[in-house]
């Protein structure tokens, strides 16, 4: 039996992070992951918002700069907006994680890549997982949308959920570099929004409904087509997976075990994004489980419940959203005050601007 101070299961953003700040701390950490390869089945679009990015340091060579967000109505008639410092990073994500795995080794992590979780015993003094092999002090399950920590463990589980389907493609110069270009049309995608994003060395277009309904990207790629006239382009990749809206769960932890990330409803529930709330509460919970194990620290789904955002806004927009307004209304509100104020908070969490930086030319790549 190999014994750790704390196993995390799931190489997620959260995971990774936690892990990191633990070996960090001088902890003796195993991160356990049933892919063979960090960056291997990537399920989301890997935007960042300037918060996140403002907090942690990336390599250059997998982000790019996107300045503002275009919005186009069902109507096509589009408005830009932008708020003065504000950016968001699009990001190779795969290699984003690869990065973020490695970062952990560096610190003292062991990563157990290629094994999967089936299950854990808790004791009084920590956990047993008897098919690796594996003990510890404390278990962090950071496994994703559809825990099976939570599951094994008897936990809250994510239960609403949106479905997401994404191309990537090759880079389209059709598309202005300088925006996130996103699309409210309830027809194509009810609960959501579809989307063309100028990534990392691609160009991603994607789009997401509610759970239960089926993703036409084939009818959202002739959508975009109609504003970026890219004809057939060049596909690169497909990825598609579930975006969990739940919010913020709450029976999320026993004595020795937690959950973090996606697996404790660690998102918007309006529009999903969870990446910088991971690498917050990861870097929370690895800091924590420290304190914690050495008699200096209250338990650390404690300490994550008291930074972790309430969404209460968010999550009265989410239930709006569901309900698909029809796609008349969206043509009624756009560019509204009204509409223009939220979408300002949405996107960049205060005022914004709708035009572009004057800074800024249409082709330009950062």
């Amino acid at each position: 039996m190999q014994s750790y101070d704390l196993i995390v299961v799931g190489g997620s953003f959260a995971g990774l992070m936690a892990a990191k700040v633990a070996a960090a701390r001088g902890l003796k950490v195993a991160l356990v992951e049933r892919k063979r390869d960090p960056g291997e089945g990537v399920r989301t679009t890997g935007i960042i918002v300037k918060e996140a990015a403002d907090g942690i340091d990336l390599p250059p060579s997998v982000v790019r700069k996107v300045r503002g967000v275009r919005l186009y109505p069902p109507s096509l008639a589009h408005t830009d907006h932008w708020s003065p410092g504000y950016y968001f990073l699009a990001t190779d994500t795969p290699a984003l994680l690869r990065h973020q795995a490695a970062e952990a080794e560096r610190a003292g992590a062991t990563l157990l890549l290629g094994t999967r979780y089936a299950g854990h015993e808790e004791t009084a003094t920590g956990v047993h997982l008897p098919n690796l092999g594996l003990e510890g002090r404390f278990l962090i399950g950071a496994d994703g949308a559809q825990s099976a920590v939570a599951r094994h463990a008897g936990l809250d589980r994510n239960r609403r959920f949106l479905g997401g389907l994404e191309f990537e493609l090759a880079p389209q110069v059709s598309v202005d570099q300088r925006f996130l270009h996103c699309f409210l049309d309830s027809a194509l995608a009810p609960g959501y929004i579809a989307w063309v994003v100028p990534g990392a060395g691609v160009t991603q277009a994607g789009l997401a409904v509610r759970h239960g309904l089926r993703p036409d990207l084939n009818a959202a790629m002739a959508r975009f087509d109609k504003v970026f006239g890219w004809g057939k382009p060049q596909v690169l990749a497909r990825r598609s997976g579930l975006i969990p809206v739940s919010g913020i769960l709450q029976n999320v932890s026993t004595p020795r075990a937690m959950l973090l990330g996606d697996a404790a409803g660690h998102c918007s529930p309006l529009t999903g994004g969870g990446i910088a709330l991971a690498w917050r509460l990861g870097r929370r919970a690895g800091a924590a489980v420290a304190d914690f194990l050495d008699g200096s620290g209250a338990h650390p789904a404690s300490v994550i419940a008291k930074d972790a955002p309430g969404y209460g806004v968010k999550g009265m927009l989410r239930r709006v959203a569901d309900l698909a307004p029809p796609n008349w209304m969206w043509n009624a509100v756009f560019g509204t005050s009204l509409f223009k104020a939220v979408t300002s908070r949405i996107y960049f969490h205060a005022s914004g601007s709708t035009a572009p930086p004057p800074s800024a030319s249409r082709g330009q790549l950062e």
